[in-house]
């Protein structure tokens, strides 16, 4: 193989590389936002509120 041809590929594997590299990194960040606000709606959020809150809470057991 020539040294010209050579050179072109490891340059053009490189260029490959860091554009992977990017894309792998703006979908992190991308994830972790998404996970923020998630996390953020959920800390938000209150418990729905039951129509019958007392249904539910005494168990009657006879043997």
């Amino acid at each position: 193989m020539d040294i010209a041809a050579a050179s072109m590929s490891l340059s053009q594997m490189q260029v490959s590389q860091q554009a992977s590299m990017s894309v792998m990194k703006m979908a992190m960040e991308t994830g972790e936002v998404q996970m923020d606000s998630v996390v953020e709606m959920a800390a938000t959020s209150s418990a729905p509120v039951s129509p019958n809150p007392y249904v539910g809470q005494n168990l009657d057991l006879t043997v």
